[in-house]
């Protein structure tokens, strides 16, 4: 089977070929570029992001391009070092950089009906922004996507040489550390005291190669949205921030949504890459997400649960989606797949949890990782749910050992070490007890996880879907509130990408 491709690497999605080599990460098909990475970084939890992006943003040269779903300037980066709060506000910050280097451009492209929910949070409006702004910073409004559709990336593009991009807005209600506790003094909306709830989410930063491909992504976003068109930024070298670095001189996979609209073709190389990943999986699917509301997935999922040599699947959510309407769209959606899902589990492989504080308040899971296997990494901005499929705008980046590379022994180990990071911090001990409990249960990450859950303090919870009512189950049978925007492809995806299942070694 195969497909054309356009320059952008646009594919149409008549049909899946099979891979020529053991990967999952097929440019034009899974993905839409591989790029090398001088350093990759991961930030978990929002603390450690906010900081760095400050201290990137203040050492830009030429542009900095804020491509989000939110924005809001009114939050602080880096409430715990010392110093007046309105100095470390993200507006007096940004207006700080662009009157410091005369050379410098800074541009924040927001979805539009995210601006108005800005408006409903007392934000002053783009235009105001704006006339209050220096030149060189310019606030603008996306309006271009099908109704009902939103921008959901969550990209940061610094001189085309440095790149954030992952599931963290820069926004409130996005600040917390990876304490998670049930209640901390600096996590709160701007200009109030009402303290939020603990929040889990997590983005990357790539350099090099990889950086300038999402900066070419920023800026097809950027000419969308506003009709201006950006030169790439061609000499300005890396300024790594100061931040630990995940892995270097390592390929990093971009995978986009983007719905069909204004003569624009369907990309879904991330709902490719979800099939791909179920159908490769060999021994453990971890996933944390927003919401459990696809059905496409669920079905998948189902059907290498009824194997009896299939993986297990770990999936962490939020106890409940936030506004009202993401609850009746999301959370009964949830209701309805898990069980279909469970139906399916004849041999107990499925867990759904739910993280929970220190004193056992729920911990709102608002990343988007998935790592598979030894294999595979994911972060970005996708959920698991139809819009994120085919009607949103989203960006994820993905990291793979392939079979015979050199480095392959470490990369591997990188990607179990995330998986393992994120686990401790959810159930409160060393990523190390975390990879001996998965050792001592003989490779179950389901048995792992059972043997180190506590009944009280940090933990995680099995989730226990609450009874709908007669409305929210014909919302959760007709998926009214979130329609399917794709061709199915599993069973063609199946096939295709089935055979490259490894055994989990080392």
């Amino acid at each position: 089977m195969t497909e054309s491709a356009d320059s952008t690497g646009t594919t149409s999605p008549a049909s899946v070929p099979a891979p020529t080599a053991d990967t999952l990460l097929v440019p034009g098909e899974t993905c839409w570029r591989i790029e090398r990475a001088d350093r990759h970084a991961v930030f978990v939890d929002a603390a450690d992001y906010f900081a760095t992006l400050k201290q990137a943003v203040l050492r830009a040269e030429r542009r900095v391009l804020f491509i989000g779903w939110d924005f809001d300037p009114r939050i602080r980066l880096d409430p715990r070092a010392p110093g007046r709060a309105h100095d470390d506000r993200l507006g007096p910050v940004l207006e700080r950089a662009v009157r410091a280097n005369p050379q410098l451009e800074i541009g924040v492209l927001q979805w539009d009906l995210g601006m108005v929910v800005a408006l409903t949070r007392r934000m002053a409006p783009i235009v105001l922004l704006n006339r209050r702004s220096p030149d060189r910073l310019r606030f603008s409004v996306d309006t271009h996507h099908p109704i009902g559709g939103a921008h959901h990336q969550k990209i940061v593009v610094i001189d085309d040489c440095l790149a954030f991009a992952g599931g963290i807005d820069v926004t409130a209600d996005r600040w917390d550390t990876s304490e998670h506790r049930d209640r901390h003094p600096l996590r709160h909306r701007p200009h109030t005291t009402r303290l939020s709830g603990p929040w889990h989410d997590v983005t990357s930063l790539v350099s090099g190669p990889a950086a300038r491909a999402l900066g070419d992504l920023a800026r097809e976003r950027w000419e969308s949205g506003t009709g201006e068109h950006l030169e790439p930024v061609d000499d300005v070298e890396a300024c790594w921030p100061d931040v630990e670095t995940f892995l270097t001189d390592v390929d990093v996979a971009i995978s986009r949504t983007r719905p069909e609209h204004g003569g624009a073709e369907l990309v879904h190389e991330i709902e490719l890459l979800w099939l791909a990943v179920i159908a490769a999986a060999r021994e453990t699917v971890y996933i944390e997400t927003q919401y459990f509301a696809n059905r496409r997935i669920a079905e998948a999922i189902a059907d290498r649960l009824g194997e009896p040599d299939g993986p297990e699947f770990v999936v962490l959510n939020p106890q409940t989606a936030e506004s009202w309407l993401e609850t009746r769209a999301m959370d009964t959606a949830r209701v309805k797949l898990l069980d279909l899902v469970r139906r399916a589990d004849r041999y107990d492989r499925f867990r759904l949890y739910v993280p929970v504080a220190e004193g056992r308040r729920p911990v709102y899971v608002h990343a988007k990782v998935t790592v598979l296997d030894d294999r595979l990494l994911r972060i970005g901005s996708s959920n698991l749910n139809n819009r994120s499929m085919g009607l949103d705008t989203e960006c994820d980046v993905s990291i793979e050992a392939r079979t015979g590379d050199p480095r392959e022994a470490e990369i591997r180990a990188a990607v179990l070490g995330m998986r393992h990071r994120l686990l401790g911090e959810h159930l409160g001990v060393e990523p190390g007890e975390v990879a001996a409990a998965v050792e001592r249960c003989g490779g179950s990450l389901v048995r792992a996880i059972e043997s180190l859950q506590r009944p009280t303090g940090r933990s995680l919870v099995a989730f226990e879907p609450p009874e709908l009512a007669p409305v929210e189950r014909f919302l959760a049978e007709t998926e009214l509130l979130d329609a399917e925007h794709t061709p199915n492809r599993w069973r063609r995806v199946k096939q295709a990408f089935g055979g490259r299942r490894r055994r989990q070694r080392g």
